[in-house]
């Protein structure tokens, strides 16, 4: 059986999860944590359950979602995968994280590209992947249908979407692709979002003010 631990980390209170499964086999998503008690929290977590990290996912690469790539790759030997229409994103963060408050952020690059219909493993268990772009260009989303768990990045937030100012983002490409995707899901699946509470795509379709039957923008 598929199981998740959530950590919140950085500045931003964004959200990190480790999934695994009975094997023990476990890969980390958007790893946030950039201060020294931030890693200590996620390794002691890692050790503590014995878990074996196999692989290093970001949904998508803005800041908050990368501070802690460096450290995952470098303590647990594990490849970076990302989307390719990432690789710009990712690249531009060492430019502008000192202006966020980060100048000691270590740069890394991408080893795999993901692509939307593929599939990746963790132990036993099988994800789906998702392509939701207009927070992101190459933002993903991971479903794995037994347990009904969605990690949606900053897609799909309760009562909110991920935003679209930011450079690649675009609002109705954004509205389109969450309807289209995630709105197929099950109505009970529990969205695990890059930031705040999880909640459910039943939830979001009946009253997120953006996207749901109540939309008022």
């Amino acid at each position: 059986m598929l199981q998740i631990k959530t950590f919140t980390f950085n500045p931003f209170y964004e959200n990190t999860y480790i999934l695994f499964d009975e094997t023990k086999d476990a890969v980390i998503f958007d790893p946030g944590c950039f201060e020294k008690n931030e890693k200590e929290s996620l390794s002691t977590f890692i050790e503590t359950e014995g878990l074996k990290i196999k692989q290093l996912i970001n949904t998508h690469c803005h800041i908050d979602h990368v501070l802690g790539n460096a450290y995952v790759k470098n303590k647990y030997g594990v490849p970076l995968l990302i989307h390719r229409k990432e690789i710009a994103v990712l690249k531009s963060v060492k430019a502008y994280a000192p202006n966020y408050g980060f100048p000691a952020y270590e740069e890394t690059e991408p080893d795999i590209f993901l692509d939307e219909n593929q599939k990746i493993t963790i132990g036993n268990q099988t994800l789906d992947i998702l392509f939701v772009p207009g927070h992101a260009p190459g933002h993903l989303v991971f479903y794995h249908k037994p347990t009904g768990i969605c990690i949606a990045g900053d897609t799909l937030f309760q009562g909110s979407i991920g935003r679209t100012d930011l450079p690649g983002g675009d609002h109705q490409t954004l509205l389109n692709a969450i309807k289209k995707e995630l709105f197929n899901l099950p109505e009970d699946t529990t969205v695990y979002p890059g930031h705040g509470p999880e909640t459910t795509i039943g939830e979001e379709k009946e009253n997120n003010p953006f996207v749901g039957k109540r939309a008022r923008y």
